[in-house]
Formats: C-alpha cells, sequence, structure tokens
C-alpha cells in the first residue's frame, strides 16, 4: 500500500474500467433507480473518475450480474468507520498484500482476511 491518504488516491489510475448507473443497471438486471438505492445502502460504491462528469462505478464491483460476493458488507463496514465512496473504492483496488488487492480477492471468493483487515482499519 502507500502512505498517501486513501481520499488522495488517483482513481483514474487504481480503477481502469468505470461503469455508468445505466450499464450497472443493465449488467444488474434492474433500475438506474435500483442502483441509486445499492449505492446509498452500500451495497455497490460510486465516485467521480478523474476527467467524468457524473459518478461511476468500478465494473469490477458486478459479476455474474450480482455485486461481488461480500463487498456489501465490507462496504458497511468501511462506511461505518467512517470512509466514504471514494475511499472504499481507493483500498479495493490498492495493492493490500493480501496478496494482491481486495477487490481480486473478493472475486476470488478470498474475502474473510479482507474483511478482517477493513475491520481493523475501522478502529
Amino acid at each position: 500500500m502507500t502512505d498517501k491518504p486513501l481520499a488522495e488516491q488517483d482513481l483514474g489510475t487504481l480503477v481502469t474500467d468505470w461503469i455508468d448507473w445505466a450499464e450497472a443497471a443493465r449488467r444488474l438486471g434492474v433500475t438506474v433507480g435500483k442502483v441509486r438505492t445499492m449505492i446509498r445502502d452500500h451495497e455497490l460504491a460510486a465516485a467521480v473518475p478523474p476527467g467524468v462528469r457524473g459518478q461511476r462505478i468500478p465494473a469490477d464491483l458486478i459479476v455474474d450480474g450480482l455485486p461481488v460476493k461480500g463487498l456489501p458488507g465490507l462496504l458497511t463496514v468501511l462506511h461505518d468507520g467512517g470512509y466514504d465512496d471514494r475511499e472504499c473504492i481507493a483500498w479495493l483496488f490498492l495493492d493490500a498484500d493480501l496478496p494482491g488487492r481486495p477487490i481480486d480477492a473478493l472475486r476470488e471468493n478470498r474475502g474473510s482476511e479482507v474483511k478482517r483487515r477493513a475491520q481493523a482499519m475501522a478502529f
């Protein structure tokens, strides 16, 4: 990881594939209104990438028509610890020596260690 605070991380470098809310709705098989609710309820996270107008969702947060397994609980833990969506996305996409990035661990069904680290951060 880096010594730079999560809020100052360059999301454009960390996340290479962003989708708008309409594309997220299509991939999830729901309405855009439901995507908005999912973001509000911390089932998904959204931020404004550099050089883009409006919030986007990292494409890697959706797999096979659903949010990545373990993501909603992880986002809730991070939000309870005072992190906003932008910081959550930065943390998910930084190399955390798990091995690799937390998002990769979640996508590979290795979320237990990711959640433990998030709980430790929240304190």
